[in-house]
């Protein structure tokens, strides 16, 4: 009895992204143009599959045997490059689906002269693509490289080998995946993507893809926008639950440079705000700069992960020594805080003079020096607080000293289970022969020292993501009470505060007492009740503002000035009002939730009053978050040493404005897909705890309601 095929399905992209066979439509014999250098590329890659170049100009290139056309070639191949102009471009899709082809790289820029609103070139062939379920690289795109596969397609060619490895680069900048891809030759890849337009095919299916292959070890991405955030979110879930990190250079932070990127690449940038709350949920490393990615993907591409503890560090250079430390406090990495047996080794090996600390300079005399780092850089890997180290010498090839540097190097690393990497100060270091030969040995070159550090931050920031506990789930009300509320937000008109505070109540959001009157009588006895001092607030539907129209008045002290400030609000607002005790906080706050376009609901903490306008102090969550979440969003806050009190004044309950948080993340994740904007500002916060003193909650269809 024949055993059925158990082996899994091939990824969807397989077909496209590791053919056995290509098709290259529009080849050509002219030098240096795309029709050529494509053919070239697959022959120095030494892609072993079959290679059809399509052309009714010739009858072969570049010794391979030309086609007419698609029909014409005796297989149907898995990937079709189609490097052919515009105006025949639609026909080219429209016979490639017909023959059943598994994919397409199209370079063009999938532009027509006839485009309209109602009808381009570009809908047009995502249309066909999305009905036949045909992956597309591209269009305006520089193709792929698929290393471990021996596949190259470029419409540029560079005649040289790449070495296959751990990194998966996915750059929406072609120029971008050149520049890593052509330059950094430490840098080794299984995978190297140019996504262009993205017509069907998303980053996030790529990534998808990517982590699939067993090679994989880390994801590289350039990105200006989501195209597809569901799947990207999920990528990013996928990538978190596997354990591969995920470094990303987004790009169109600024509005100047997000408006050019929806220019450029005709997608929406997105608040940056989201997507660093975002990277921050599923642990991805966000950087800022080419340098910045390329040392992470560097360091993380190795198969060793930081261990508990600090960065420790050796030198030949006491001034370079400084700079790193400077630095090191600028950037946010601690150094390992070594040992008495480690000082000891490193007391007894030292030259005279010579301090026994990390991170230690070991250049003395340079008596027997190669003994006295080996031994030095031994203790200092050994010791129990060291999660990582960093050799630092500025790598010139051929010279003797740094190659007894690198020597040092490997007889350390074989005999620890760290990851030890090498660092040069100056990016422009002549090292690339001496680099090679050692990232090659498991120790990672990483160039310039504020590149090298950020990689070593986010390396062990990194480990700390690994090690934190999976996010609790949201606590969901009884389901009479989500019932009410999602009916009320449905309706096309802003919530009263009163109604507002009650919204907060039901999640657990402490709210202070209140009560609505519509008569002076009642005002006076609501304030007794309550207690005075009180405050009273115009509850007029559709105020949203209320101080604006005077319709805050505070610290009314008797029963007297109660009666006249509600009558003064009666006569100029309407006469319902909003009474409350006049509670003053020991420190102002805000919370709130954000309906991100792309991303969903987020909840805020801020600092309250200037805090927030002025400094912008706030940190967003993706929701849902739990305690730990809370805890960490709050500590990042410029106002958090206020928090814990200063200048003789009594910290506030941290805890409890954790809990307030928590507890508004519940509510957005039962109700937030209805909510247009929910600022709880200020939220009053003392040593026994918070409160929500004020509540604007605007459903989405009241926004809805207002634009039809």
């Amino acid at each position: 009895m024949v055993e059925p095929d158990r082996s899994p399905e091939p990824h969807r992209l397989h077909r496209m992204l590791a053919p056995r066979s290509v098709a290259l439509v529009g080849a050509s014999t002219v030098p240096n143009q795309p029709g050529n250098d494509m053919v070239l590329e697959l022959q120095v890659s030494r892609f072993p599959g079959a290679v059809y170049p399509v052309n009714p100009k010739y009858d072969e290139v570049e010794g391979l045997d030309c086609y007419v056309g698609l029909a014409d070639i005796p297989e149907v191949p898995d990937l079709a490059v189609l490097g052919v102009g515009n105006a025949g471009l639609e026909d080219q899709v429209r016979l490639a689906i017909d023959l059943g082809i598994g994919g397409l790289v199209i370079p063009g820029s999938v532009l027509s002269p006839d485009d309209t609103a109602e009808s381009s070139l570009r809908q047009r062939v995502r249309d066909l693509a999305l009905a036949a379920d045909l992956p597309i690289v591209g269009g305006n795109c520089m193709g792929f490289y698929n290393v471990e596969k021996w596949f190259r397609t470029l419409p540029f060619h560079r005649p040289y080998e790449l070495t296959e490895g751990g990194v998966t680069l996915i750059a929406q900048s072609g120029s971008v995946l050149t520049a890593l891809l052509w330059n950094d030759q430490k840098l080794r890849f299984n995978l190297a993507i140019s996504p262009g337009q993205e017509l069907v095919t998303t980053t996030a299916d790529y990534m998808d893809y990517a982590l699939d292959q067993p090679s994989t070890r880390v994801i590289a991405l350039f990105i200006e926008a989501v195209r597809s955030p569901e799947n990207f979110r999920a990528a990013l879930r996928k990538a978190a639950d596997r354990g591969v990190p995920v470094v990303a250079l987004k790009a169109g932070r600024s509005p100047a440079a997000a408006e050019l990127a929806l220019s450029h690449s005709g997608a929406i940038a997105g608040d940056d705000a989201a997507y660093q709350t975002m990277f921050e949920r599923y642990g991805v490393m966000s950087v800022k700069s080419l340098d910045e990615l390329a040392a992470t993907a560097l360091l993380l591409s190795n198969d060793r992960k930081p261990a508990a503890g600090g960065l420790a560090a050796i030198f030949d250079s006491g001034g370079e020594r400084e700079l790193m430390i400077d630095l090191a406090a600028d950037i946010g990495v601690a150094f390992a805080e070594i040992n008495e047996s480690t000082t000891a080794v490193l007391r007894e090996h030292l030259d005279h003079g010579l301090e026994p600390i990390n991170p230690l300079d070991a250049w003395g005399t340079g008596r027997d020096y190669q003994t006295t780092f080996e031994r030095c850089w031994q203790a200092l890997m050994d010791d129990p607080d060291t999660a990582i180290g960093v050799f630092v010498a500025d790598l010139t090839s051929g010279f003797h000293l740094h190659e007894s540097f690198a020597r040092i190097c490997r007889r350390v690393h074989r005999r620890s289970t760290k990851p030890i990497a090498m660092l040069t100060n100056h990016v422009g270091t002549d090292s690339q022969d001496l680099a090679r030969r050692v990232t090659d040995l498991g120790i990672p070159v990483l160039d310039g020292t504020v590149a090298g550090l950020l990689a070593v931050k986010h390396a062990l920031a990194y480990r700390d993501f690994t090690g934190r506990p999976t996010v609790a789930a949201p606590t969901a009300p009884a389901q009479q009470v989500t019932d009410r509320w999602r009916a009320r937000l449905a309706e096309p008109r802003t919530l009263s505060e009163a109604e507002g505070l009650a919204l907060l109540a039901d999640y657990g959001v402490p709210v202070m007492p209140h009560r609505v009157v519509t008569t002076a009588h009642d005002a006076v006895a609501a304030a007794t009740e309550l207690g005075l001092p009180v405050v009273l607030k115009t509850a007029t539907d559709g105020i949203l503002h209320k101080s604006e129209v005077r319709g805050v008045l505070l610290n009314l002290t008797d029963v007297d000035a109660v009666r006249e400030a509600y009558l003064d609000l009666e006569q100029r607002l309407g006469p319902d009002v909003l009474v409350a005790p006049m509670l003053l906080p020991e420190v102002e706050m805000a919370l709130g939730v954000v309906s991100d376009p792309q991303f969903g609901p987020m909840v805020l903490v801020a600092g309250g009053g200037i805090f927030i306008e002025v400094l912008h102090d706030r940190q967003l969550g993706l929701v849902p978050i739990d305690l730990d979440i809370a805890e960490r969003m709050i500590h990042k806050l410029a106002i958090a040493p206020i928090l814990d009190g200063v200048r003789g004044q009594p910290p506030v309950d941290r805890a409890a404005i954790a809990n307030a948080l928590v507890a508004l993340s519940d509510l957005a994740a039962d109700v937030g897909d209805l909510i247009a904007e929910l600022d709880v500002n200020p939220l009053s916060a003392t040593g026994t705890g918070c409160v929500a003193l004020d509540a604007l909650v605007v459903p989405k269809a009241a926004i809805a309601g207002a634009s039809s």
